[in-house]
């Protein structure tokens, strides 16, 4: 296998093997509604083999950042249609993550509304709010009847992405936001068929997961996890507890046929990731990065060993618009510049330069 060569991920014929992964960047608005910059931005790293958009919120009370983008209406919906548009006409791939922020959230970020997750914890520490930086709130724990009602709000989401155009969802299970908080002991204390043993603790995401890939199609689906990664107080300190956890969860959806598993971990070539990547049988997106960046070097060294099918990448995609090209050619790269990761405007979002041409 080759870094720069196809791949099929379920019903997703990727030209190389390079993924975007999904990265926040805050350039929404208020109104959650894709614009012109981010048409621009996603239109510019069109030659990546799939782009994963940042995380989109599927439900009000689920925004987890101010500028975030939506898809819960229908103008958010005519926005996205135009971003996937604009990929689509550059021969790129695109698919949707779907994020719920769960208790990494404030009311004054997602419009006054309740904060919602598994158990009635707060995240210790402070988020950026519309007020400036203030310290998360205790979230109201989701009843059954209520966590249902999100898992609906993630299918009507879902059906939205394709209904305007793109190429499917990933559901966002990382990183220490809902489903994430549903699966990490730290977060969820509950005693109800949501909580308790790791097969309860999965059940959540195994249902959510299930009832996207019914409605749009399991191949069009993908899920991301990050075992380990201990992030936002979703803390997963015990090793056994953890491959029984997500050892379940994939065991669950294995039969379903999904598109990929992307898996955020330090090592991604290592035995759990790769336990993990035979339970669910089906193609493997590696993400090592977060803490550290993914170079060329790994991700070519990932793809010719074999341990997954195609490799996220951040921080190298922000700087580099034309990565692939850089990439295949090992042409210099671009360096991100952190101060406007999150910043509005186009500074550090669609001017970093392309390759010169002769």
């Amino acid at each position: 296998m080759d870094l720069f060569t196809p791949v099929t991920l379920g019903d997703l014929e990727l030209a190389n093997r390079v993924v975007m992964a999904p990265l926040t960047r805050m350039r929404a608005g208020a109104s959650g509604v894709p614009n012109d910059l981010l048409v621009e931005h996603y239109e510019q790293r069109a030659s990546l083999g799939l782009i994963v958009t940042e995380g989109t919120y599927p439900r009000r009370e689920s925004q987890a950042f101010v500028g975030q983008p939506g898809i819960v209406d229908d103008e958010q919906q005519a926005g996205w249609a135009r971003v996937a548009d604009a990929v689509h006409a550059r021969g790129g791939g695109i698919v949707m993550q779907l994020m719920h922020g769960g208790r990494v959230t404030h009311a004054d970020v997602n419009g006054g509304r309740r904060v919602e997750a598994p158990s009635a914890i707060a995240i210790q520490g402070e988020g950026h709010t519309e007020q400036g930086k203030q310290a998360y709130p205790v979230p109201h724990a989701l009843t059954v009847e209520e966590a249902q009602e999100v898992r609906d709000d993630f299918v009507r989401a879902a059906r939205r992405a394709v209904d305007a155009g793109l190429d499917g969802v990933e559901v966002h299970g990382a990183n220490g936001y809902l489903l994430h908080e549903f699966l990490s002991p730290a977060s969820n204390v509950r005693d109800d068929q949501y909580g308790g043993s790791p097969e309860n603790r999965a059940r959540f995401v195994v249902e959510v997961v299930r009832a996207v890939a019914d409605e749009i199609g399991a191949g069009r689906v993908g899920l991301r996890i990050s075992p380990e990664h201990n992030i936002q107080d979703a803390l997963e300190t015990d090793h056994e507890d953890v491959r029984a956890t997500y050892g379940h969860l994939l065991d669950e959806l294995r039969p379903l046929g999904l598109a990929y598993l992307s898996v955020l971990h330090r090592e991604p070539a290592g035995e759990l990731v790769q336990e993990l990547r035979a339970r669910f049988g089906g193609p493997l997106v590696a993400n090592s990065g977060f803490g550290s960046v993914t170079t060329r070097d790994e991700a070519v060294a990932l793809i010719e060993a074999a341990h997954a099918e195609a490799v996220a990448v951040g921080r190298a995609a922000i700087a580099n618009p034309d990565l692939l090209e850089r990439w295949h050619g090992e042409h210099p790269e671009n360096e991100p510049d952190p101060r406007t990761f999150y910043a509005p405007g186009a500074e550090g979002y669609t001017d970093y330069p392309f390759l010169v041409r002769a």
